[in-house]
């Protein structure tokens, strides 16, 4: 049954595909790509750019669903393509005085040399004389038909580029030259007969001579590069959608190849290296714009177009002016030069190191273009954790070793060791050591302190090895698992079978992941200085990036909402965060104040048989946990630590079972037992539990051993007491783990309250101290407003919640298939790195939402790795969380992306 349409009601109007360069903007990138957009946008401004059209994005999607284009869309073509040949007086490929146009890609973010771009289209064995004769120029006109014939067949046809390059290399060799403006017309009527040649056997067809038809399959090839594996890789490493397509930009063609009176460049409005003012660019003569591309001709700087074209040269400096103040910031742009007439094929917003970016948004702040707000949304923290870590100078001579995952960032060198003791032994020494382990565990941290690097052949990014790394602020290089490490031979084995012994040197870039043999120079960073106080931004010796960062920072602090809090176990950690700009301490782990000589105490707890053991052994341990915070609320006097009572499982505190088992094992056969390890050997093995990750941990253990968590409580309780007394001022707040039911945390929070009483009646001190709670179970999010009901505040610990909600082994997962997952796009990014809002965050966002409503004063942190990430940050401002904690090293990161997060916010609530 068909309808009637009444004529009385608007329709909707047909979805328009092509629009041309009069009719856009540079906010229309959605659906013209920032090429197209910004080509109307200099139009719209006056400038001379060449009249074209931009086919939409959304003309890119149809057809990338469908496997056709819109119906609609070679009508609008022809129409725009009518409307082009009348402006510009000639038609598309006519014999006499051909039309020619490029068919460019042009996606809404910049993907550089990843899509098809096809210039000269109308040129055909007809059309090329014409060319010639109204160019006075054969030379010329063949040179572009050769120059569309390789692209074309190449890009379109698939046929393989370097036929091409062969063939014109033995045209230069058999002219006995080196240069392609060395040929003659001659030459490049032959190279284009073999070229034909070529597409012809290569291709199965021959070369259109339709121009209609060489543009319908240019612009076919360009929807298509949207979905070729150099273009899908780099949208992932760059987290670009996959689903935005890309717009094609057919254009009049301007050519810089008439004489040395053309010429094709690229310019930029300040140096995208330092960000300094200037004359930055390229230019090359008698060339078009993929011959600066390609290298294939070295180019003059930009500077010595002066006094080659001055008029032009002036004319360009005008324009780069205009769009630098229209855009507010640094333009990337692309021109050309034909015959004495500059033309402009392209501007972009430029790309730039992280310090050009920090140099140039308090520049334009300066020049007033931009307010403190704009420049702060102008970096990043992924920017400011660049220059805050040393590097390798790029320009030094290396061997490489191989490769690994880029855990932590940095440059480190030092000699070879493979073990902790050697690695504090030859530190103390005086000498630099990276330490070589398969991975990691917490009997490695005095090493993992004492060395400059960690390098292993296990884990990834979130193993033992890179979470204590970042923590530290050391470079660490994890999974590499190309070099063969063994310990017991104290040595390392690289491909190629090359030797590393202990003491030799060896590089790490924790940026990169590359491994190299040798000292390999570094470059300190300033920005690091200025943060520990070393620097002030007006000293002397303070260069300008330091007070540009200086600058993005103090107002960063101004207007962020959420806290920033460090991870620290210790007061060194606890000091340095504080220099960061800590605001307090959000996870103090007490499990790294049992190591060292203190496991032997422990051990002592484990293999306790009566309950008076068990007393001697948290006697044993109460001093010196009182000590460690005492010193800790000393640090970080008037600011809030938040203490974590013993999490990980106690078979972590004992010795490994295999080597135990052996070890008794031996003894046993010499008839030398020794009673301790026997015991030891029991313990273990009672303690051995399938996934301990899951198992007696956290606030579990505080249930089944009677007095851990009261020993802890009162260690805290009695040096909040006497900083107190000490006119100090600690605030100190005692969070129970892995809490997954609120009868867990009533029970434990009645104990300490017990013993807080106790505490204050012997002390004669009252004490302020909360009491909260990890939430970092599936469970305990879905039920946190009852779990509220007995906690004062709410920490998030995003590590476990995410291996929990998706059940992943963290330090296997990694190693095993995350790799195949980021290359599938599965994942955009691991979700360790960057919080998963979608399972992760949704669980997050209800335990707030359900906490407050039960306890609208209800304290909320995070405390998980996350708390540091440029990206999960924004998110925490978003769902409302008071602070966020990460180690010391990435606090100036998490403070900056803070403050873009508020002003993000407010810019969105204002619009």
């Amino acid at each position: 049954m068909s309808e009637n349409k009444d004529p009385h009601v608007s329709q909707p109007e047909p979805q328009k595909f092509v629009y041309d360069f009069t009719e856009g903007n540079r906010d229309l990138k959605d659906l013209l790509g920032g090429k197209g957009a910004n080509l109307a946008e200099m139009t719209n401004l006056g400038l001379p750019v060449p009249p074209g059209f931009t086919i939409t994005t959304e003309a890119c999607k149809v057809y990338l669903d469908s496997g056709a284009e819109p119906a609609a869309l070679r009508d609008e073509v022809s129409a725009h393509l009518d409307a082009l040949e009348q402006k510009m007086g000639k038609k598309l490929g006519q014999a006499d005085d051909p039309l020619l146009v490029s068919v460019r890609s042009g996606a809404k973010f910049s993907m550089p040399g990843m899509m098809d771009t096809v210039l000269n289209i109308g040129l055909s064995d007809e059309s090329v004389s014409g060319l010639a004769t109204q160019a006075g120029d054969e030379r010329f006109a063949w040179d572009s038909y050769r120059r569309l014939i390789q692209m074309f067949g190449k890009t379109v046809l698939g046929v393989d580029g370097e036929l091409f390059e062969d063939a014109l290399e033995e045209a230069k060799q058999a002219k006995g030259v080196t240069s392609d403006v060395d040929l003659e017309a001659a030459d490049l009527k032959k190279l284009v007969k073999h070229f034909k040649k070529t597409v012809s056997r290569e291709a199965g067809r021959e070369f259109p001579q339709d121009p209609r038809e060489q543009m319908d399959l240019a612009v076919r090839a360009v929807f298509d590069s949207w979905n070729t594996d150099r273009a899908k890789l780099y949208r992932r490493q760059e987290r670009i959608p996959g689903d935005l397509g890309t717009a094609v930009n057919i254009c009049s063609m301007v050519f810089g190849n008439l004489g040395p009176d053309s010429g094709t460049g690229v310019a930029f409005t300040r140096d995208p290296a330092s960000g300094h003012q200037g004359v930055y660019g390229d230019y090359l003569q008698n060339a078009q714009g993929e011959d600066v591309v390609a290298g294939i001709r070295n180019t003059v700087p930009l500077a010595e177009l002066e006094s080659i074209d001055k008029a032009s040269y002036d004319q360009l400096m005008q324009i780069m002016e205009t769009l630098e103040t229209h855009y507010k910031d640094l333009c990337d742009i692309e021109f050309t030069i034909e015959r004495g007439q500059l033309w402009m094929l392209q501007t972009r917003v430029g790309k730039r190191t992280a310090g050009a970016a920090f140099r140039i948004a308090t520049q334009l702040v300066d020049q007033g273009l931009i307010d403190e707000a704009e420049a702060l949304q102008r970096v990043n923290g992924a920017q400011l954790a660049q220059l805050m870590f040393p590097r390798f100078d790029e320009s030094a001579k290396t061997e490489k070793l191989g490769r690994g995952i880029a855990a932590s960032p940095g440059a480190a060198v030092g000699k070879a060791v493979f073990d902790s003791y050697t690695a504090v032994k030859w530190s103390r020494s005086g000498e630099k050591v990276i330490l070589i382990r398969r991975e990691t565990n917490p009997d490695d941290l005095n090493g993992m302190i004492a060395a400059e690097g960690i390098l292993t052949s296990r884990g990834g990014k979130t193993s033992h090895a890179a979470v204590v790394a970042r923590g530290m602020g050391k470079t660490c290089v994890c999974g590499a698992e190309e070099l063969e490490v063994d310990t017991k031979r104290r040595r390392m084995t690289a491909p190629g079978g090359i030797v590393i012994e202990e003491g030799d040197v060896v590089s790490i870039d924790g940026s990169t992941g590359k491994v190299y043999l040798g000292e390999v120079p570094v470059v300190p960073s300033p920005v690091v200085e200025y943060f520990e106080g070393r620097m002030h931004a007006g000293a002397d010796d303070a260069d300008e990036l330091v007070a540009a960062v200086h600058r993005v920072m103090a107002y960063a602090d101004r207007v962020r909402r959420l806290r920033v809090r460090a991870n620290a176990d210790n007061a060194e950690d606890a000091l340095r965060a504080r220099r960061f700009g800590a605001q307090g301490i959000g996870l103090c782990r007490t499990e790294h104040m049992f190591l060292g000589e203190r496991r032997e105490m422990v051990e002592r707890l484990i293999l306790a048989d009566t309950d008076d053991e068990r007393d001697r052994a948290l006697g044993a341990l109460l001093p010196l946990q009182k000590k460690d915070f005492i010193e800790l609320f000393e640090a970080m006097d008037g600011l809030p630590v938040t203490v974590r009572l013993l999490d990980p499982p106690l078979h972590e505190f004992l010795p490994d079972i295999t080597e135990l088992s052996v070890r008794v094992a031996l003894a046993e056969s010499r008839k030398d037992a020794n009673e301790n390890d026997l015991r030891l050997l029991q313990a273990v093995h009672k303690l051995h539990e399938q996934n301990p990750m899951l198992g007696l941990r956290g606030v579990r253990l505080g249930l089944v051993i009677p007095g851990l968590f009261a020993m802890q409580v009162r260690a805290i309780a009695e040096a909040a007491a006497e900083r107190k007394n000490a006119k100090g001022d600690p605030r100190a707040e005692i969070m129970i783990p892995l809490v997954g039911t609120v009868q867990e945390l009533e029970i434990v929070r009645e104990e300490a309250d017990q013993v807080i009483a106790e505490v204050e009646a012997a002390t004669g001190t009252a004490l302020k101290l909360t009491i909260g709670t990890m939430i970092e179970l599936p469970r305990a999010a879905l039920t946190a407003g009852q779990i509220a009901e007995a906690a004062e505040f709410f920490s998030f610990g995003t590590n476990d919640l995410t291996q929990t909600v998706w059940g992943f082994s963290r330090d296997d997962v990694e190693a095993s298939f995350f790799t195949a997952y980021l290359e599938k796009g599965i994942f955009g990014v691991s979700p360790f790195e960057t919080i998963d809002k979608d399972g992760v965050g949704s669980l997050v966002r209800n335990a707030v939402q359900a906490g407050r409503a039960t306890r609208p004063d209800l304290k909320l942190g995070v405390c998980g790795e996350h708390g540091g990430d440029p990206e999960s940050v924004h998110f925490f401002h978003e769902v409302g969380l008071d602070y966020v904690s990460c180690s010391p090293f990435r606090i100036p990161v998490a403070r900056l992306e803070a403050g873009r997060a508020a002003a993000e916010s407010k810019g969105s609530d204002s619009r």
